[in-house]
């Protein structure tokens, strides 16, 4: 079989963000198996059903095809104020209005924070809004990276042995959930 294909989301806009580094991890730690592409949700324009009427913009078209195209999709989540970032949501809303890609799509979740929650939750969050537009998301193992600042180095790597292989083991299994999908409809 190919590799399977995969479609990462930052929930992150910031230039240095761990989550982004992680999803830039996750590229590596699996391009064996995985072909992740990162989806840049930062052209995605504000949610209004009156922008919805007069046109579906061209970014949302793009993201709506770009999720339909992928096997599954792999969040990387920050926590802002116990929940998802507002441009993560926005990016969701957006893919879920008329005949929607996310529409048992399957998906895995982690998430790199500079604290002690490790992101855990905005991915309790996440679930709920994931149930509401109907993606399938993996449950185990979960990945929340706590105090992210000391598992990255300054050039924003993952360097965190343990992490490392932690990330390796939730990819592993992530691969799996998917082909379960994959073999289900084929």
């Amino acid at each position: 079989m190919d590799k399977i294909k995969v479609l990462g989301i930052s929930g992150s806009l910031r230039a240095d963000s761990f989550n982004t580094a992680l999803l830039k991890s996750a590229i590596e730690l699996s391009k064996e198996y995985l072909n992740i592409d990162i989806y840049d949700i930062s052209r995605i324009p504000l949610y209004n059903h009156d922008h919805e009427k007069k046109g579906i913009p061209e970014s949302v078209i793009e993201f709506k095809s770009a999720i339909a195209s992928s096997d599954s999709l792999l969040f990387a989540l920050p926590e802002y104020n116990s929940s998802v970032t507002g441009v993560l949501k926005n990016a969701i809303d957006w893919a879920s209005r008329a005949e929607s890609p996310l529409n048992g799509k399957p998906c895995a979740i982690m998430g790199a924070s500079g604290g002690l929650s490790g992101t855990a939750v905005a991915q309790s969050h996440f679930r709920q809004i994931a149930s509401s537009v109907n993606l399938i998301c993996m449950n185990v193992p979960k990945l929340q990276l706590r105090k992210s600042k000391s598992l990255f180095d300054e050039n924003n790597i993952l360097t965190d042995q343990s992490t490392l292989e932690h990330l390796d083991k939730f990819l592993k299994a992530f691969r799996e959930w998917t082909l379960n999908f994959i073999n289900t409809k084929n």
